[in-house]
Parts: C-alpha cells; structure tokens; sequence
C-alpha cells in the first residue's frame, strides 16, 4: 500500500490546539504585540507543535503588497553603490522585505522595463539612485501612479520624493579649508559630468571656502566627467594654461586619481609638487600611491535611514520630501602638503 502524503498543517490546525480563533492566530503572526502574552505563548506552541508555515505569497496578496523593493541604479559599477547596497538591504531584511536590483546604465528603455515591477504589483516602493524621476512608462499624471519612493546619493526635484546623503556642500567646503590651511591658495576644482547636481554642490562648497577667506575670486574650476579619464583629461587642459595651480580639489575619487596618474606621468611627485584631495572614500583611494586624501561618505548609514524612510512612508501610507544630509569625515591620508 502506498503511504499518504502528509497534509502540510494550516492556520485551521493551529487554532484549534491553541484553542483560539484563525484571526487571533494570524495577528499572532503579523502583530504579535496586540495579542496577549498568554494567548501569544499558547499560539506559539501550537505552531512549533504543528509545523506550521505560514504562507507568505498568499498573505501579501490578501494584503496587497509584495514585501519587495526595487533599487533603481544609474550603474551597480558605482564604487559607492555596494555600501550603500548593504545598508538598504540590512534595513530591508529585518523588516521582512526583499530588494530587487534594476541597473539601468541610463537607458531609458531599461528603466521602463524595470518599472514594470512597480506597475503589476512586484515592488511596494522604490529606491532611486538614478538621480531623476522615473517617468518612462507611467501614465501622464505621475503624481497620482508613482509609488513611495526615496532618492539616495543623487538628489532628485520632487515634491513627493525624500532624499538621503551626505552633505556634499558642506563636505567639500571642509576639504577645500584643509587644502588652504596647509598654504594653498590656487586650487583649481575639477568637477563632474556638465550639469551634474553632485558636482554643483561641491563646486558650491569650495566656492563657500573662498568666499569666507575673503578670497572668491581666487576660485577656478576645469571641467571633468567623475571618471579617472577625465581627472588625466582635465591636468592636460591645465597645463596649456600660464598659470598652474598648486593644489587640486576632485569632485570624486576617480577624478583624484586620474589627476595623480596624469601629474606623476608629466614626471611630478605627488603631494611634493601638487596636492590631490578626492570625495567619497572610495576602497582604492586607500591602495594607491601616495594614498588619497580624501571625503569619506558614510555609506551603510545612508542605505539604513533610506530604507527606514521609504518603509515607514509603505506603512503609513504617507510620503514626504524631507531631506536628511549626513556629515562627511575629511580622511587625510598622504598626497597633500605645505605648496
């Protein structure tokens, strides 16, 4: 005779070895802090008696939510996206969500594809690091179809999206001020991509530098694109120049880092002839040589608070454009000194 399946227990079986009702069993489940003590210890042990799992999928479809969200990257390459990545997903793991990953590489129809998840229900909300409002693919009237989102990293102009970061201006300003107590007064900003808002908010920072040394006139930028690529391209735009400067301040790590390639290739010693100060920290600032000094982001503690963020606005239901700037920490390592 051939054995019987075994019938995987249900939420029926619980209740009644608990001796409660099917509702009690699943509020012990879901919120097991408006159940009493007594009937939480009893329905417990019903559980563990029986075996029972509860089923995840068809509890989310009654309560209309898939517990995942959706992080929409401009590039995962972004040697700030793994920290920040740990963050989110420590937050999103102790709460009972997952994260799917869309990395778009500014591709418009990669980004529709990705929001498809948000549109058939496969993502509760939406974490963008793309730095722009998704609208590829959503109705006209965004305002009223967009779910609960939170921007990291990269603000973005919206009513309805909150933004977490570092403080870019105030981070930079700091960086600047280190660079002219060591005695630098010619330093040229090497900025990010043209009409990037990260690399406006530094520039703004170094300005504010200037402008309380009762210096702004002193303050000149060369145009870079946050590769390293484009930290060699901007020395070699600099030196067809008269005049040189004495210190570079980078809008990025890579930046820093090409700029260093480009002097020791011209056949100058790093910090001896020039100081280098990138932003970010990120893990190669720290290898090459002379190491990088540098802005540290705090990463981790940028995907926490965004995640919390966007989580409290799924469970109120409630969405806010409120920013949040964490401090960054001047890391000074070796490729600054005295001019």
């Amino acid at each position: 005779m051939e054995e019987q399946p075994i019938k995987p227990a249900t939420i029926e079986d619980v209740a009644k070895l608990a001796g409660v009702s099917i509702a009690t069993v699943s509020r012990a489940i879901r919120n097991p802090e408006k159940v009493a003590e007594s009937t939480r210890k009893r329905v417990t042990a019903a559980i563990a008696h029986t075996g029972y799992t509860a089923n995840a999928m068809a509890q989310n479809l009654r309560m209309q939510r898939s517990q995942m969200v959706m992080v929409l990257a401009q590039s995962i390459s972004d040697p700030n996206f793994p920290g920040i990545l740990t963050g989110l997903e420590k937050v999103a793991n102790a709460r009972g969500y997952g994260l799917l990953i869309g990395n778009t590489e500014g591709d418009v129809a990669m980004e529709e594809k990705y929001l498809r998840f948000l549109s058939t229900g496969m993502a509760d909300g939406l974490v963008l690091m793309s730095g722009h409002v998704p609208v590829a693919g959503w109705p006209k009237n965004p305002k009223a179809a967009l779910p609960p989102m939170v921007a990291v990293s990269r603000p973005v102009m919206h009513e309805s999206i909150a933004y977490v970061g570092v403080d870019d201006v105030n981070g930079s300003k700091v960086a600047t001020e280190y660079l002219m107590s060591l005695g630098h007064k010619r330093i040229v900003y090497v900025s990010g991509p043209h009409g990037d808002a990260v690399s406006e908010l530094r520039y703004r920072g170094y300005c504010l530098a200037f402008g309380e040394a009762h210096d702004a006139g002193s303050a000149w930028h060369v145009q870079g694109d946050g590769t390293s690529e484009g930290g060699r391209a901007a020395v070699e735009r600099l030196f067809i120049r008269d005049s040189l400067p004495t210190a570079f301040f980078c809008f990025n790590d890579s930046s820093a880092i090409g700029v260093i390639g480009s002097l020791q290739a011209r056949g100058y010693q790093v910090p001896q002839d020039f100081s280098v100060v990138g932003f970010d920290d990120i893990p190669f600032s720290r290898n090459i040589s002379p190491s990088l000094t540098t802005v540290r982001q705090p990463r981790g503690q940028i995907g926490e608070l965004a995640m919390s963020h966007l989580l409290d606005a799924l469970s109120t239901r409630t969405v806010t454009a409120k920013e949040t700037l964490l401090h960054g920490d001047l890391i000074v390592r070796d490729s600054c000194s005295t001019p």
